[in-house]
């Protein structure tokens, strides 16, 4: 098949571009720069690289450059308005077999009951961008509801991965809290430690888009998540990476208020205010929506099976941030 990723070299594109080459299919990667995958891979000598930048023309006129390209599908990694998502219909439909769509996790709101369900329809977002994809979602279903357009939706949770620092035990990524667990001093976490994130290796969630593809008839009209089917508290999560440092954990709790002026604290010689501000922001977001994610769905319809643990996602991206710790702090 001729597949076009947009947004090839990013968090997913690094592995899924390579990924689809390996599998025989004629990849045509969308990158508005030239940056290079996060990983190295000799498939991506197999990989056409083809500059356009969404950002820099108007939406009709980058949806019709990817229609010109007559591919049999396309995976949209990039992605954030529901008037792009308009014009990316309006534009492939009858000149593709498959658009498959990148969502979030973030256009679920707060859980009423656990897991997640991939198909509810009944959201209510906390954020701007949570808003845009789900509304998204609700477009597309609808296209193919009505319409037949060959629509699948992907949902990832929160990708790690080695390369890129990931979302720690303040449900952010600010240094400060690396530093202090490093060290071995006490740690301040919000509430009771129980709110939960769910990362999942940027590896797993190309594995699903590939997936998706290869299982198109069972994919259409449908919404996978794509996680590691388990979630870890921020105490737990805290915990591991006290004991991965060599350190009995010291974890102590703070209510909400209190706890962001403990972080601000903390923060002010490593980040600027707005870094803190936004970073603040990134917790709440993250917190409000704790809750925990099942992979039935995807293994039933497509075979999905994680290849990493969340636990394991997050070992393998922690050894690389310590490296980068230790490195910058000799």
């Amino acid at each position: 098949m001729k597949i076009v990723v947009i947004g090839g070299t990013g968090h997913i594109g690094t592995y899924l571009c390579p990924m689809l080459a390996e599998q025989g299919h004629q990849v045509i990667c969308i990158t508005r720069g030239m940056s290079k995958p996060y990983s190295d891979n000799e498939a991506w000598n197999h990989v056409q690289m083809l500059q356009i930048d969404r950002s820099a023309m108007d939406r009709g006129e980058f949806a019709q450059q990817i229609a010109a390209l007559e591919a049999d599908a396309v995976i949209d990694l990039i992605n954030f308005h529901l008037n792009d998502v308009r014009a990316m219909v309006a534009a492939l439909r009858g000149r593709t077999s498959h658009y498959v769509y990148c969502s979030s996790c973030w256009a679920e709101g707060r859980a009423e009951t656990l897991p997640f369900n991939p198909d509810n329809t009944d959201k209510e977002p906390l954020c701007e961008y949570g808003r845009q994809k789900y509304a998204s979602e609700q477009y597309l279903l609808k296209e193919w509801q009505e319409n037949r357009f060959p629509a699948t939706i992907v949902m990832p949770g929160q990708i790690s991965g080695a390369g890129w620092t990931i979302i720690n035990p303040w449900g952010n990524r600010l240094k400060r809290c690396l530093e202090i667990i490093h060290s071995g001093e006490e740690i301040a976490l919000p509430n009771f430690g129980m709110e939960t994130i769910h990362h999942v290796h940027a590896k797993d969630v190309a594995q699903l888009f590939a997936r998706v593809i290869e299982h198109r008839d069972a994919a259409l009209g449908e919404k996978f998540y794509a996680v590691s089917g388990g979630s870890i508290t921020l105490y737990g999560f805290a915990k591991l990476l006290y004991r991965m440092y060599g350190h009995e954990p010291r974890i102590t709790f703070l209510p909400w208020k209190e706890w962001t002026e403990y972080v601000r604290k903390e923060s002010a010689a490593t980040a600027t205010p707005e870094e803190l501000e936004q970073q603040l922001t990134e917790s709440f977001l993250h917190l409000s929506r704790s809750g925990s994610f099942t992979t039935e769905k995807e293994h039933r319809l497509l075979g999905y099976k994680p290849a990493y643990t969340n636990v394991e996602t997050i070992i393998e991206s922690y050894n690389m941030t310590t490296k980068q710790f230790i490195r910058k702090h000799e």
